[in-house]
């Protein structure tokens, strides 16, 4: 077991950024499945627990769980639902790579799953049809955010082949319209909530894209809060100690001695001179080294 999770580990630190956004993924798929079922084997009841890391379509509601904006796009409902976000953030996230930095693509996870969750919000509580399944709704999924992944790809390599099962090789802009234009198709469906968040993230990643083509980074300050956040948790540098040259510090220490016992050697040698034969048979030289001696 423990060989496992050394490997796991490994594995996690040497993965590129999607491959570390999947196992994040996974790892809160797994955690959640663990909590219910020991709930469930002690007769708890699991209700409406998750629904505090699941968007709320209530403005009011997220008020009082403003995380959820973030945590909703880690959440799953399903192995299924998982492993077909997964796969697509695994394929697309490596294509996305080809063209981008592992910033953007961190970034425009990020960014896509915030679009499509206001998105679906901003649905909810605009257009009537859903007035009445607004208390009662809540998002989960990464879906909008692998959806901005490939639109963004896509608005950057339109004519990259794609090869689909079934039907063969697919140039990469049809395969966004395909996707983008099934979800207009179903946003009244009985899962409308998650068409509708399909096609913020869509949105935001051509829109990033379209951006970034002319200079202007939208993933920039989701960037920017991530370092300030990760450097919070970074431990802080030790600032190097004084290095203290004993050696150098006694051999300065003893040439200054020696210099200020020749000076007085040579103060005294004068002023001997000066008792035995007077002041006018001093030298112009002892002379000053005796007036420079009085002012100190």
């Amino acid at each position: 077991m423990a060989t496992i999770i050394t490997d796991l580990k490994e594995k996690f630190r040497r993965g590129d950024v999607s491959i570390k956004l999947i196992f994040i993924n996974v790892a809160v798929f797994v955690v959640v499945a663990l909590v219910q079922i020991s709930l469930l084997l002690f007769n708890r009841y699991v209700g409406d627990i998750f629904n505090w890391l699941e968007l709320p379509a209530s403005f009011s509601r997220l008020a009082i769980q403003p995380w959820s904006l973030l945590t909703y796009m880690f959440m799953h409902a399903g192995f299924i639902h998982l492993l077909f976000n997964m796969l697509w953030l695994y394929w697309f996230g490596q294509l996305f790579l080809r063209f981008f930095s592992v910033r953007h693509l961190l970034g425009l996870y990020l960014l896509g799953g915030i679009c499509g969750g206001l998105l679906y919000m901003v649905a909810y509580n605009v257009f009537p049809y859903f007035e009445y399944m607004v208390e009662g709704s809540f998002l989960l999924g990464a879906s909008a955010s692998v959806l901005a992944i490939v639109a963004g790809t896509a608005f950057r390599q339109p004519d990259y082949p794609v090869m689909l099962m079934l039907f063969g090789t697919v140039r990469l802009k049809y395969l966004a319209l395909i996707v983008i234009g099934c979800d207009l198709l179903f946003i009244t469906s009985s899962n409308a909530g998650g068409h509708i968040a399909h096609l913020g993230g869509a949105l935001a990643g051509l829109a990033w894209a379209a951006a970034l083509s002319k200079g202007h980074d939208l993933t920039k300050w989701i960037n920017l809060v991530i370092d300030g956040v990760a450097s919070l948790f970074r431990p802080r540098k030790r600032k190097p100690k004084m290095k203290i040259h004993y050696g150098a510090n006694r051999q300065a220490d003893y040439d200054y001695n020696a210099r200020r016992k020749a000076q007085s050697d040579e103060i005294d040698r004068i002023l001997d001179k000066l008792k035995k034969s007077g002041y006018e048979s001093l030298t112009a030289d002892e002379k000053k080294s005796l007036f420079d001696a009085s002012k100190r």
